[in-house]
């Protein structure tokens, strides 16, 4: 099969420099990209990234709130190690604000917003996902939810559950290889998003809440 086709962005284009490097270092930590563990150089980020170090410098001071980097005195910094203890934790959290997030796009969500959501519900129902490709389907996953964070209207709540999708992806891409299909966690969002796009905030916050439940018990069957 061919590459998977390209996601529609889930955030705005328009960025700064710190920003734009906030952003690619977060999904390269996120998505193991940069391995848990691994030490973080600014100076070859900047390089690698095409930012100056000021901007990449910004960017690890605001990662380290986020948790998924940790600096120490004279040692340096570096991509925090991934806690399979804090599933329980992520996913409580996870498990009241994400219904909460899906009732409130259904209800909030404009038209253009609507018709994006739909198109990319439509994008994920005629995927034909090979095994291979399960890191590709992880990047729609984070897209996705990314979507109903921002059809939420809800800045505040839209930066929290980031943070925390950030951390439940970070554990499921390092047992990637471990978990039979991811095909199946993903088309989940077909009718998740196809609820959000027609209004039915009942049905969205059940379906959003499914998926985070369904989400934590595969993850403590592969464990």
């Amino acid at each position: 099969m061919n590459a998977l086709p390209a996601m529609p962005p889930a955030e705005d284009e328009t960025l700064s420099q710190a920003e734009a490097a906030y952003r690619q270092l977060r999904d390269k930590l996120i998505m193991l990209d940069i391995r848990p563990g691994e030490p973080i150089n600014d100076g070859q980020l900047a390089v690698e990234l095409g930012f100056g170090r000021t901007p990449v410098r910004e960017a690890i001071k605001r990662l380290e709130v986020d948790h998924l980097v940790v600096s120490y005195p004279r040692r340096g910094t570096f991509a925090t190690t991934v806690d399979f203890t804090e599933l329980a934790d992520v996913s409580e959290i996870r498990e009241l604000l994400e219904p909460l997030a899906a009732r409130r796009a259904a209800k909030r969500a404009n038209t253009a917003m609507r018709e994006e959501l739909l198109d990319v519900a439509k994008a994920i129902s005629e995927l034909a996902p090979s095994p291979a490709q399960s890191r590709d389907l992880m990047r729609y996953d984070l897209t996705v939810h990314r979507l109903i964070y921002r059809a939420a209207a809800n800045p505040h709540l839209e930066d929290t559950l980031i943070r925390y999708d950030n951390l439940a992806t970070r554990i499921w891409c390092l047992v990637l290889d471990k978990v039979p299909s991811v095909s199946g966690h993903i088309s989940e969002h077909v009718d998740l998003l196809k609820a959000v796009a027609e209004g039915d905030a009942d049905k969205a916050g059940e379906l959003a809440l499914h998926h985070v439940t369904s989400f934590e018990e595969t993850i403590r069957k592969v464990l």
